[in-house]
């Protein structure tokens, strides 16, 4: 197992099925875990032209993902509905307004918050640039809708068991949260490293031009 911690973030490599059940109970679990549907084995256009091959990680679904709502007080989880979990009110909604017909013109988040539903509208060209190769990256501003909407208390832990490319990640450090994430991909948890820490350097530099102020 590699362990990086990049300010605020401690970045595990490994097994979350393994590693989460070590670790103190977190303020929340934020994450968008394998959805089970075969997505990442049917590469889309961009994806194609650039040459990535297809992958078999989401082929079927992770029973771990039914027992994160135990995992922490506040608790969401893209592609719930693919999952066995509690009926909730909480729902969360991507709606993606330019959407090709290959693709999903929404996603849904589930959440354990009694709460009434909410959506954020995010284009999927505004957040091309974002793009670092991973079949399914979550953009940031849609994670940081996330967390926002399931009101994670200030400062509290957060914790992503499926990080992937680290969206949640850099979320999380650019909303000044502790973060914890798990990534069984080496390569993708090198791409998630090397975003967290960048975000965590404008953090950084945020932060030392408000002490000059």
């Amino acid at each position: 197992m590699r362990v990086e911690r990049i300010g605020l973030a401690t970045l595990y490599c490994g097994d979350c099925r393994e590693i989460a059940p070590t670790l103190e109970r977190p303020a929340a679990v934020i994450s968008d875990p394998p959805y089970g549907i075969g997505f990442a084995a049917q590469p889309t256009k961009w994806q194609r032209r650039a040459g990535k091959a297809p992958e078999m990680w989401d082929d079927a679904p992770d029973a771990f993902v039914e027992e994160l709502p135990q995992a922490a007080d506040v608790v969401a989880l893209w592609g719930g509905n693919y999952y066995a979990l509690p009926p909730s009110r909480g729902w969360l909604v991507w709606r993606k307004p330019d959407a090709p017909p290959s693709m999903a013109s929404f996603e849904m988040c589930w959440t354990n918050r009694n709460q009434n539903a909410r959506e954020v509208v995010q284009s999927i060209s505004a957040t091309n640039a974002e793009r670092v190769g991973h079949p399914t990256q979550k953009p940031v501003a849609v994670m940081r809708f996330t967390i926002d909407a399931v009101s994670v208390l200030p400062g509290g832990v957060i914790l992503d068991p499926y990080m992937g490319s680290g969206s949640t990640g850099v979320a999380a450090v650019q909303m000044r949260h502790p973060f914890v994430g798990i990534e069984i991909e080496p390569r993708y948890f090198d791409t998630a490293c090397r975003r967290i820490e960048e975000a965590q350097r404008q953090f950084d530099l945020f932060r030392d031009a408000e002490a000059v102020a």
